[in-house]
């Protein structure tokens, strides 16, 4: 090995120890080993609705949900009749096919697990692959899906909405 062989073997032995050294202090102040991990930081209000407004307090009003159990996922003015509205982050689809009659259903598609896309003109609709579900009893309309939504239990309190 000449000398400039072995200059260029050094420099790459050096930048991997020195590599090396940096990914263990950086491991090393994250964690302590044996050391029970701090608690996470308080968990952000669920979101990820289609529902108008789409926050964490559908009906827009800003008052916090006081009332005991889960927190509302909306509020029955939030689902249209003849339609509803997605909770992609809840898993679930709210329809209210007839005045004041509510149901849920998995947001999740029967065919490939792609979550549903929108709710409308009485339909639940996929468009990964266009599979389309009733509103009322999530059975399949059309495919390629062929089994129906998974019925999910909701509550109705008040004029809030809730997961059962």
């Amino acid at each position: 090995m000449n000398h400039e062989q072995a200059g260029c073997c050094r420099s790459r032995r050096a930048l991997l120890a020195g590599t090396g050294a940096a990914g263990v202090a950086a491991l090393t102040g994250c964690a302590t080993y044996g050391q029970p991990a701090a608690a996470p930081p308080p968990a952000a209000a669920p979101g990820g609705s289609t529902a108008p407004g789409g926050s964490a307090d559908p009906s827009g009003s800003g008052a916090p949900d006081d009332s005991p159990g889960p927190p509302a996922l909306a509020t029955l003015a939030d689902i249209p009749v003849g339609g509803g509205a997605i909770f992609a982050s809840a898993g679930v689809v709210v329809t209210q096919p007839t005045e004041g009659d509510i149901k849920a259903f998995s947001a999740t598609c029967t065919h490939q697990g792609c979550t549903v896309t929108s709710v409308d003109g009485g339909v639940i609709t996929c468009a990964c692959h266009n599979s389309v579900f009733d509103i009322a009893d999530g059975s399949v309309r059309s495919g390629p899906a062929r089994a129906p939504l998974p019925a999910a239990n909701v509550t109705v309190d008040g004029d809030a909405i809730r997961l059962a």
